[in-house]
């Protein structure tokens, strides 16, 4: 039945965000799925993405030791500092208006702040002399915009609140000295000196590995028959909307209301997680059960304590409130290698490459074939 849909997490992310020394708060909420709202390319603006690739080449001309650098590093710190410079605008130059500006830390707690800091820029980059706030798209606090701001785009000056100019002098800051970004150990030690927060380096760390998987164009060289059928009818529908109980055998359609959040699909034609997998199931003549959690009964069952090295392309993945617990699954994708599956997340996304990590309460997965 359509009323049985599979009922989708409520996920709220509270990363600690803030100017690179000192802590200011950001608040990032996102409902109807395990992943908070973003996490694919085609969710940042052309011109940020233009930035933060030109800064990842950029930031060997100035760190020449710097080892791993790439644009989804830059990526999740500026999803997470100022959600990309979404809702500004971004000038051919990369110039954002209205500049971006954080909370005044003046120790009164707005915004996550304890700790007062004087005024070290007379006002030139967070337009006040009563103390210090955190600007641009990286949110850099003036004093430390000093040490590492570079004029990336030609204007002539070293603006925090470019694109181009930010993003290169978040890659200097980050590679401090030589770093090596491939090295997992090294990339938390540079995001903990951007903010000295675990929890802001788990939820950035989080950010990074969906962009990364995002940007990864699966390697399918090693798929064949009904599995190659069924990750290559699923990755045609990259880019279609989700839609609260849209999608069967035949393709998009529209879907239903409402959500648990009230978010209705009936407007909008595309596909629920469900659904999804249901139509590229269809193309390898397997009917499937409309919901997540009756899907996991279909097909020889992976315990989620085998990890997702034992997933193969074509395999359905699923996540649950309790892992353990089949009745509580919620949610549902399809794997096609390399740690990566094709997913419909949540009302207001679209259906993309993910980290098979970047959903919470992984359940294991089904081999149907």
């Amino acid at each position: 039945m359509i009323g049985l849909l599979m009922f989708a997490a409520v996920c709220c992310a509270a990363p600690i965000s803030g100017a690179i020394g000192a802590v200011t708060a950001l608040q990032i909420a996102a409902d109807d799925g395990g992943i908070a709202e973003g996490g694919s390319v085609a969710d940042i603006p052309p011109r940020m993405l233009t930035a933060y690739k030109k800064a990842a080449s950029q930031v060997g001309q100035h760190v020449p030791k710097c080892r791993g650098m790439a644009w989804p590093v830059l990526a999740g710190i500026a999803k997470v500092e100022s959600n990309h410079a979404i809702g500004r605008s971004i000038a051919a130059d990369g110039d954002i208006r209205p500049k971006i500006y954080g909370v005044l830390l003046n120790g009164s707690g707005a915004g996550g702040n304890t700790t007062t800091v004087t005024d070290t820029d007379s006002g030139k980059w967070d337009g006040t002399a009563n103390g210090e706030r955190a600007v641009g798209p990286f949110q850099f606090l003036p004093s430390t915009w000093e040490k590492v701001g570079k004029d990336a785009n030609g204007g002539g000056t070293a603006d925090p609140h470019n694109a181009d100019d930010a993003a290169l002098g978040a890659a200097i800051y980050l590679c401090d000295n030589g770093r090596d970004l491939a090295q997992r150990s090294q990339l938390k030690a540079a995001i903990l000196q951007y903010n000295h927060s675990d929890a802001y380096v788990a939820n950035v760390l989080g950010w990074i590995d969906q962009y990364t998987a995002a940007a990864r164009t699966p390697d399918l060289g090693h798929v064949s028959g009904k599995p190659k059928d069924v990750v290559d009818a699923v990755l045609s529908q990259r880019g279609v909307p989700y839609s609260w109980g849209g999608g069967n055998a035949s393709g998009a359609s529209f879907g239903i209301c409402c959500s648990p959040s009230g978010k209705s699909g009936t407007a909008i034609k595309g596909f629920d997680c469900s659904g999804l997998t249901t139509y590229a199931y269809a193309h390898v003549g397997i009917r499937l059960p409309r919901t997540a959690a009756a899907q996991a009964g279909v097909g020889r069952r992976i315990p989620a304590s085998l990890g997702t090295g034992a997933l193969k392309a074509g395999d359905l993945v699923f996540y649950a409130y309790a892992p353990g617990h089949d009745s509580t699954i919620y949610h549902v994708g399809i794997y096609v290698g390399g740690g990566q599956m094709v997913n419909a997340p949540r009302p207001g996304s679209v259906v993309r490459l993910d980290a098979v990590s970047a959903m919470s309460g992984f359940a294991g997965g089904a081999r149907l074939l």
